[in-house]
């Protein structure tokens, strides 16, 4: 396949930002500034794109926190018989970095995404339900803050962040860490399911005209599959927080094993939502990667339906998988075989991914941009993990490995290499998209190589540590057990340790890039990087309806086709530019549609939200908070209900033809 661009004379497609603001300074509008009204209208508003942002922002501040914590765990273990940390602020403290780096920043993060651009990439105006997505964030936010106000109301959660029975009971843990725990999860498993119905109704329901489900970007796709498994897992880990819930605060029994209870029910309820939780995480960065490499390849992903459906599959069969956290558990030989066969299938569908991508790159111009390389080490670092976990497939060998840092090698390839290097290479591709500018390129590679190195220092060494017997969980380790030679425990910890710090300094070059570094960039060509699906089909930042005219959708990669015209014959595909995505966009906005109808802003989701923390506190000290955020929750339904459903129409009309010009319209 060969793509010839239309000559620099006669193009759009510019070699620097300052040219294309030059070559377009009659339509202005194209590249709008990120609009800034006030606290209020980030506050109230139920703009998807703002509270994708929104998401995004809360979910870093979060990686932030779970990284101090994890910090903290490093410091402790770097030498024997650590004092950093006691041991109970050492549970405290593994309990709560993998609670948040889970619940409170891969989670939120993939959901910034999947708020933002979902409705952008199916040619919608917004999400179905603009009010409860608001909700969803807010309940969030609450959520994560009950669950961390822990901290200062006797300390965290210290039962791991599997929280196994009995060990999560009273006699065993008498703070109300493990209360603020299970109540915390359970409000933001709320907002996961607002959230996941939402982005379902919206995708089934408000794709463009032509765009049938084998039309939408793969983003959309991987993004949607994890909508389902929130929707069924969700129930499943509320259900045992609700148990764990009521078995600390009203006497219940039903882990206790002196009243005929069995603990293996908590076990299996957790591990039903625990191991789809797993796809939950990593989906939505297979979703971004399989978007970035067609880009920076410069040909279409290979295998579309393949990666769809393999996508599919590993939602399905994810649900068959749990039991292998428990061959310890002494569950017996046939579910041990079923469930050692089911975590080997599960590998299919995942190498099928793999070679997909790996194939999307064979033979095309690649692009190294840092999007480009966040996706390619996504690839290496999370087979490296997708290996080590075939070998728990094997029960012996996952036998032997369990509880040993072994696991936490595998564990943090998987999520820290598929999961968090895939959102961080669509902070990258989609930043200009968002904000209107670009990252700069040479902050970073410096950001990816540094964290590349630091994820492999830190982790790396645990896979050895782990095979020489270091369990999981302990808060010190001691000078006998370290071992003979120079690579014993002693110096890998140590280089575990310096890893974790080298990982630091990388997301700290993110931050400086993103923070600092961006407001230096020129502003950003509105195609940066030749893209090809629907969500560049507008401003960048999109306007508040997102498109002037409701798309219409003719192939998959409906940008790409519009901007190229194939003029091979038969197999062979040549193409040609016929239009640049500025041509493109001003046809869009002279053919707009004439009245655009949006929600108004509303305060009465962040009101519902509050009240759930004030009934969790409830549960925790004294009935009448109980009342009082019952309370609230009714009178902000009431408030809810009664407001005005859309914003006045004069506030969001579109210019129509001959109409005002979009220049004015970003000035509303």
């Amino acid at each position: 396949m060969a793509i010839i661009e239309r000559p620099a004379g006669d193009s759009l497609t510019y070699a620097d930002a300052d040219a294309a603001v030059t070559a377009t300074s009659s339509y202005g509008y194209l590249r709008r500034p990120v609009e800034t009204e006030g606290w209020r209208s980030w506050a109230f508003t139920v703009d998807h794109k703002k509270i994708g942002i929104m998401y995004g922002v809360s979910a870093m501040f979060f990686f932030v926190l779970g990284g101090l914590e994890a910090g903290l765990i490093r410091l402790q273990l770097a030498g024997p018989e650590g004092t950093i940390l006691s041991a109970d602020k050492y549970n405290q403290m593994f309990t709560m970095h993998a609670t948040t780096m889970v619940f409170l920043f891969v989670m939120p993060m993939a959901a910034a995404f999947a708020n933002y651009f979902i409705p952008l990439q199916v040619g919608a105006r917004d999400v179905a339900f603009p009010r409860l997505n608001a909700l969803s964030f807010w309940v969030f936010i609450f959520g994560a803050l009950f669950l961390n106000s822990s901290w200062i109301l006797g300390g965290g959660a210290d039962g791991g962040w599997f929280m196994y029975a009995p060990n999560s009971d009273v006699p065993f843990s008498p703070s109300n860490g493990v209360d603020f725990w299970a109540l915390g999860l359970q409000i933001t498993g709320i907002a996961s399911l607002v959230g996941a119905i939402n982005l379902i109704v919206t995708v089934l329901n408000m794709r463009a005209p032509g765009m049938s489900l084998m039309k939408m970007p793969i983003f959309t796709w991987m993004a949607f599959v994890v909508q389902f498994l929130l929707l069924f897992a969700i129930p499943v880990i509320t259900v045992a927080l609700f148990l764990l819930m009521f078995q600390r605060s009203y006497d219940a029994t039903f882990f206790s094993v002196e009243e005929g209870a069995d603990p293996l029910l908590w076990q299996h309820l957790f591990w039903i939502f625990g191991h789809p939780e797993v796809y939950i995480l990593v989906l939505p960065s297979f979703g971004i990667i399989s978007e970035v490499l067609p880009v920076f390849s410069k040909k279409p992903l290979f295998g579309y339906p393949f990666v769809v459906f393999s996508g599919a599959a590993i939602g399905f069969v994810g649900w068959g998988v749990w039991a292998h956290h428990m061959f310890a558990s002494g569950l017996g030989p046939v579910s041990v075989a079923v469930f050692s066969v089911a975590t080997m299938a599960i590998a299919v569908p995942t190498g099928v991914k793999i070679i997909n991508w790996t194939l999307t790159m064979w033979g095309g111009k690649l692009q190294f941009t840092t999007a480009m390389l966040f996706a390619v080490g996504l690839i290496v670092q999370f087979t490296i993990g997708g290996l080590s976990g075939v070998t728990h497939s094997v029960a012996p060998s996952d036998t032997q490995q369990t509880d040993t840092y072994y696991i936490v090698a595998h564990f943090h390839y998987v999520i820290f290499g598929g999961a968090v290097l895939g959102l961080f290479s669509g902070l990258y591709y989609w930043w200009p998209k968002m904000f209107g500018k670009c990252l700069n390129e040479k902050w970073g590679k410096w950001n990816f190589w540094v964290m590349i190195i630091g994820m492999n220092l830190t982790f790396g060494p645990m896979h050895i540590v782990g095979l020489q017997g270091q369990p999981r969980r302990m808060y010190q380790w001691t000078e006998n057990r370290a071992g003979e030679g120079p690579f014993n425990i002693a110096t890998w910890n140590l280089v575990a340790t310096i890893g974790t710090f080298v990982l630091a300094i990388g997301t700290l070059l993110f931050f400086i890039n993103a923070l600092v570094i961006h407001r230096k960039q020129p502003i950003a060509p509105l195609d940066p990087w030749d893209a090809r699906s629907l969500e560049w089909l507008t401003t960048s930042p999109p306007k508040p309806h997102n498109f002037d005219r409701t798309p219409t959708v003719h192939a998959l990669d409906e940008v790409f086709h519009r901007k190229y015209e194939d003029i091979g014959e038969g197999d062979e595909h040549e193409y040609v530019q016929r239009s640049t995505l500025e041509e493109l966009v001003e046809e869009e906005e002279r053919n707009g549609d004439a009245h655009i109808h949006l929600p108004a802003p509303s305060y009465w989701p962040i009101v519902l939200a509050f009240a759930l923390p004030v009934m969790a506190y409830g549960v925790i000290y004294t009935t009448w908070l109980i009342v009082l955020g019952a309370a609230i929750a009714i009178a902000a339904m009431f408030g809810w209900a009664l407001e005005p459903a859309d914003a006045e129409e004069s506030d969001f009309d579109p210019p129509a033809a001959g109409g005002e010009t979009s220049k004015e319209l970003a000035n509303v």
